[in-house]
């Protein structure tokens, strides 16, 4: 078998060609069934997330399927030009392939490295191939290799232990030191846009499940609202709400604060009774004043505070590259070997069955010849022609052995099979 990779990244291509080639989860479905039936001895599955499309496929040695077949298949799909795409299209073989899906997988691809979200992306486009069953063997030991060896990287650096997002510093190294469970608490989001979303998100990971929504556009408000199973309120409602809020994070669009030092001190802190209130500032402006925070049972943190965190992060999360990509490299060393093996095996089985019958005809022949021989010389004479059999092998053994290190030995396997008639 050989393996193959067309897509793009956010490394390679840019945002326009990545949304162009793009797959939904209805699509995926439908373009992996469409591929089965024209490439119906390819074995398919398609990663398709913001930041990356790519294509894998695993294909009989003696097929004429090529990478720019395949890219060919992904583009016919969406309707895109070839000539749109040059130079933006990534396109791997083999061992460049393992390793692409064993980077991929441990989330030393991604546009924030060590960002855990692909892990389960990865697993999910396998499990779609395999439940429509473009996915065959050598894909699912591919990309069940892959997820063993993130998890290795996982457990076995500190890379994931040091966010890097914003949200995910805010929510993990700040929030966690105020509260101890999401659970019970009352999360306020002020605005609608992206880092308000993406905050939503890490929230909801850690448990959160009480969510409202304040913004002066009412239907972003309520499409972020629903969105997350939470409750819209219009703005004119924002000191009610922060009076009832546990967790508050601001990220509007506002030219100045929207909260006020004097304004909280006399609308809302005498109604809280001191009790804590994390304010997690993500606006530019601010949306809260920086004195708000000097409430008691206020802890208020800005952007300024988040990404001096994130940079001491960064530098932590570099000093653990090196032993990631150690783990990664022995996992592509380790699934090489043992495809190698396999593709070995049946030469292998081979041999052992071609010498067997004769070494049986032969000692039936000599029992026949002698039939006076007790059990224990009986036994003894079988026991000979076992150590004669495997002293045979074992020179040809020890070069598939030696040669498959190196990768498939296939001319060694084709000698074999020809010197020893193994063709059936």
């Amino acid at each position: 078998m050989s393996l193959l990779m067309v897509g793009c990244n956010h490394r390679a291509a840019g945002v326009e060609v990545r949304e162009q080639l793009a797959f939904n989860g209805s699509q995926v479905g439908e373009a992996l069934d469409r591929w089965q039936q024209t490439l119906p001895e390819t074995e398919l599955v398609l990663i398709s997330t913001c930041n990356r499309v790519e294509l894998y496929a695993a294909t009989a040695g003696g097929e004429a399927l090529g990478p720019d077949e395949l890219a060919a298949a992904m583009l016919d799909y969406h309707g895109v030009a070839r000539d749109s795409v040059n130079g933006q299209l990534t396109k791997l073989a083999d061992r460049a392939v393992i390793a692409h899906l064993f980077h991929v997988a441990a989330s030393l691809d991604s546009m924030v490295v060590g960002e855990p979200q692909i892990l389960a992306q990865v697993k999910e486009a396998y499990q779609a191939a395999h439940e429509l069953g473009t996915a065959g063997p050598v894909l699912h030991e591919l990309f069940q290799t892959a997820l063993h060896a993130a998890r290795r990287v996982h457990n076995e650096t500190d890379l994931h232990r040091h966010r890097v997002s914003i949200p995910s510093v805010a929510i993990a190294d700040f929030a966690s030191r105020v509260f101890e469970r999401f659970d019970d608490k009352r999360v306020l989001v002020l605005g609608a846009g992206e880092m308000a979303e993406e905050t939503l998100r890490y929230l909801k990971d850690a448990g959160a499940r009480n969510i409202h929504v304040v913004n002066r556009n009412e239907q972003r408000g309520r499409e972020l609202a629903e969105a997350w199973a939470g409750a819209y309120h219009p703005w004119n409602d924002l000191w009610e709400q922060l009076i009832a809020a546990d967790l508050v994070i601001g990220a509007t669009a506002a030219a100045e604060p929207v909260v006020g030092a004097a304004q909280f001190a006399e609308r809302v802190a005498p109604r809280r009774h001191q009790r804590p209130l994390f304010m997690l500032d993500l606006a530019v402006p601010r949306d809260f004043d920086p004195a708000v925070g000097e409430e008691i049972g206020v802890y208020l943190y800005s952007l300024d505070d988040l990404q001096v965190a994130c940079e001491r992060n960064r530098r932590e999360r570099a000093k653990a590259l090196p032993a990631a990509e150690k783990i990664l490299e022995n996992e592509v060393d380790r699934y090489l070997a043992a495809a190698h093996h396999r593709a070995a095996a049946p030469v292998i089985t081979g041999l052992r069955r071609n010498m067997e019958a004769p070494k049986q005809a032969e000692l039936t022949r000599l029992f026949n010849k002698l039939p006076d021989l007790d059990d224990a010389a009986r036994t003894e004479i079988e026991r000979f022609a076992d150590r004669l059999v495997n002293k045979l092998l074992h020179p040809p053994m020890e070069s598939l052995r030696d040669a498959s290190r190196d990768g498939p030995p296939h001319g060694l396997l084709d000698a074999l099979r020809r010197l020893f008639h193994l063709d059936d």
